[in-house]
């Protein structure tokens, strides 16, 4: 028992080394063995004997040379050890019925401590809030942030931050909660927190992976394996998403060798794992589609046929533009970019980034003077300063490009056949 013994080596360091330590330290050297005896013979477990009697020996060890020896050694650490025995026994019983009470009321039910924490997740993520006051309201109560990280997390004045923080507390005033909530309000907003990406001192995306992960140890729900899968796969290329300058940098054009292995195998065992148990949801394909780009060598060899088949159950799940829009991608890649292109064209044109998308299935049907005037209107509606540089670099390329073939023929096109 790795605890016990760690305890022990730490308490015999700082033992006392005053007169008659040393005969205390030899006299328990021979009373121990004696005394576990007598405990096992009492009718505890070996282990639970020996860890006992360790407990009696270290209290002896702090005691005797202060108060002087026992006129009966052995029988002084048979009677604490025993006590010690009663009462580890009694609190593992205790602890043994509460969690078959909550497993009755919530099955299958989490441990006490993990319990605790889903519950604190569901007050924070109820659903009378809104997303971002949720996110600072976890990260405050859950992670256990300051007001001042928080702030700093999402780049707002202290101020600013503890009167939303001090507004979602005031929401939640009057709710109760005496049992976990809908653990999917919870896997919401730890996905926007995820989402918000890695700002200032706080990195909001190890957050949302750390907290996840505390939910995956409270829950048996397969959701909440499918998002700490869709977080580790996508963390996993992290290392090549930007250039050493700050430039964002395309999934098809990341450096491979620089993704995270390890994150990538624990993502897909977990993905796995959860696809195993049939209780399908948006999270677990999402991390299945994630994968698959994880799962390619090259970008060509991605599995772009799986990927739509995917992209079509998630828009079962979740009929959402956004996922339509990332669908289209998919069209494109299997079906030939005019395919995509004809998918776009039934979607609402303010969608953010379907002028980006447009220009991507543009390029490749080989329009590319278009396919930079796309790029171009992309950026001027990009919600960040890399994703606008990346998008005015691209326009910039095509132009180029455009400006080099002087005989009309298009540059770059590609085989608008389905990939094999």
């Amino acid at each position: 028992m790795t605890g016990p013994v760690d305890r022990r080596a730490d308490r015999r360091d700082g033992a006392p080394q005053g007169p008659g330590a040393g005969a205390v330290e030899d006299l328990l050297r021979r009373a121990g063995p004696r005394a576990l005896a007598a405990v096992v013979r009492r009718g505890a477990g070996f282990a639970d004997a020996e860890d006992a009697v360790q407990e009696a020996l270290l209290e002896a060890g702090t005691r005797w040379p202060a108060d002087g020896e026992p006129d009966d050694p052995v029988a002084w650490l048979v009677t604490v050890a025993w006590r010690r025995f009663l009462d580890a026994r009694r609190a593992h019983e205790a602890r043994q019925r509460r969690e078959e009470r909550h497993e009755r009321l919530v099955p299958p039910g989490p441990t006490e401590q993990d319990d605790d924490t889903l519950l604190l997740l569901s007050r924070c993520c109820h659903a009378s809030l809104s997303a971002a006051s949720a996110v600072a309201l976890t990260l405050r109560a859950v992670a256990g942030l300051t007001t001042a990280q928080v702030a700093r997390a999402y780049l707002v004045p202290e101020a600013t931050m503890a009167q939303r923080i001090s507004r979602a507390k005031r929401t939640l005033a009057g709710a109760t909660f005496d049992r976990p909530g809908d653990v999917g309000a919870v896997l919401k907003v730890l996905y926007v927190m995820f989402s918000e990406g890695h700002s200032g001192e706080i990195d909001l995306a190890l957050e949302a992976i750390r907290l996840t992960r505390q939910l995956a140890a409270a829950t048996d729900d397969p959701e909440v394996d499918g998002l700490l899968a869709l977080m580790l796969l996508t963390e996993a290329r992290r290392g090549a998403r930007w250039t050493d300058g700050g430039a964002l940098v395309a999934l098809a054009d990341q450096d491979r060798s620089r993704w995270d292995t390890t994150l990538i195998a624990e993502g897909v065992a977990l993905v796995q794992g959860a696809l195993a148990r049939d209780r399908l949801g948006e999270y677990q394909v999402q991390a299945a589609i994630a994968a698959l780009h994880d799962d390619a060598a090259a970008p060509a060899e991605t599995d772009w046929p799986q990927v739509l088949e995917w992209y079509d159950e998630l828009l079962r799940l979740t009929p959402s533009p956004v996922v339509a829009l990332n669908r289209a991608v998919a069209v494109g890649e299997v079906d030939g970019p005019r395919a995509g292109l004809a998918v776009l064209d039934g979607l609402d044109p303010a969608l953010p980034r379907l002028d980006a998308v447009a220009a991507y299935l543009t390029e490749r049907a080989g329009d590319l003077a278009d396919a930079a005037r796309r790029y171009a209107r992309a950026a001027a509606t990009a919600t960040s300063v890399p994703e606008r540089d990346h998008l005015l670099r691209q326009a910039a390329r095509l132009n180029a490009a455009a400006r080099r073939d002087s005989t009309g023929a298009p540059t770059g096109v590609r085989d608008e056949g389905r990939h094999t």
